[in-house]
């Protein structure tokens, strides 16, 4: 395993996060241990998470436990790095409206989420805490405040912005600036692959300009970009998350990853992943990993470096995809 520095921070992360958004679900809350244990065996100390994660209808598929009987992704997950805490990088995040009309970005729930997270997480601080969404209801101004309160006190390590466009992480950095606080955002977490390039327009530019990292998830688009057997599953791509399934133009264009891939003796998830880390301020990418066996093969890309030749035959395939 191979490691970038998180933004500005000197913290060292694995190239490879391990994403929990399915725990509980897949893996199961018993083969969760299992999932966390092979990513610690692999080398991988960067681990992200949500208070909404797992337990939420969002997650729920056929076979599994329904929402209000599996327990929080956090939870397992703190469960799981029992006796490693200090050995990992742990982040978390909240704001997602979508369950809780309380919720957002505000002084009053940040505190709250703040602590429900280090409970469910069993430990004294977390590494780095996301405000998960933008909240057009609470100024910006407020929401720095609440976190740079939270890191005075060593509840909090670090903060960043998820979901967030450019100009907004540009006014985060211009207020934490102006207030002299401590706690200015360190990275941008956001949707970011080889089929998803929305962030190169604005958000990757401005985490080079300013020193932040990009931390993206979904970088296989929901397993399309790791193997053409995903078209064969019940449930694949943003279904996971009661959202659509592929088009036919992401089909094709996974097909011709697939194909270059196997050309070079490679495998699609690590080309894609690959090409990804290689990308202006990306510094780790979050795997959404099912079972040990994904773990393993996600993290074989952490080590890959494709020759400028191979990123010249990838990057152009959905070069025209920013808008």
């Amino acid at each position: 395993m191979r490691y970038s520095v998180l933004g500005s921070t000197g913290v060292k992360v694995s190239k490879v996060c391990l994403g929990t958004a399915t725990f509980g679900v897949a893996p199961t809350a018993q083969q969760a241990d299992g999932v966390v244990g092979a990513a610690l065996d692999l080398g991988i100390n960067f681990f992200d998470t949500a208070n909404v994660y797992g337990a939420t209808p969002t997650f729920d598929r056929p076979g599994a436990p329904p929402a209000a009987e599996r327990e929080p992704a956090e939870q397992l997950l703190g469960r799981a790095l029992t006796g490693r805490r200090d050995q990992v990088i742990i982040a978390t995040k909240s704001g997602e409206r979508r369950f809780d009309p309380a919720a957002g970005l505000s002084r009053r729930y940040i505190i709250q989420q703040v602590e429900q997270s280090l409970r469910r997480l069993n430990t004294d601080y977390i590494d780095v805490y996301y405000a998960h969404f933008p909240d057009p209801d609470t100024p910006l101004e407020q929401t720095l405040a609440a976190y740079d309160d939270l890191v005075r006190q060593g509840k909090l390590r670090y903060v960043a912005l998820s979901n967030h466009p450019a100009w907004q992480l540009t006014e985060a950095l211009w207020i934490a600036d102006k207030r002299c606080l401590v706690s200015a955002p360190v990275c941008a977490q956001v949707k970011y692959n080889l089929l998803d390039r929305d962030a190169e327009t604005d958000l990757a530019a401005a985490c080079v300009r300013f020193g932040l990292s990009l931390v993206p998830y979904a970088p296989l688009h929901g397993g399309l970009l790791a193997d053409l057997s995903v078209l064969d599953r019940d449930v694949a791509g943003d279904q996971r998350f009661a959202g659509p399934g592929f088009s036919d133009a992401e089909i094709a264009v996974a097909r011709e990853v697939d194909r270059l891939s196997r050309s070079w003796g490679l495998q699609p998830y690590q080309v894609s992943l690959a090409w990804l880390l290689s990308r202006p301020a990306v510094a780790s990418a979050i795997v959404g990993a099912e079972t040990i066996d994904e773990v393993h093969a996600n993290a074989s890309a952490a080590d890959i470096d494709l020759e400028p030749d191979q990123l010249a035959a990838l990057t152009p395939l959905t070069a025209d995809r920013p808008s």
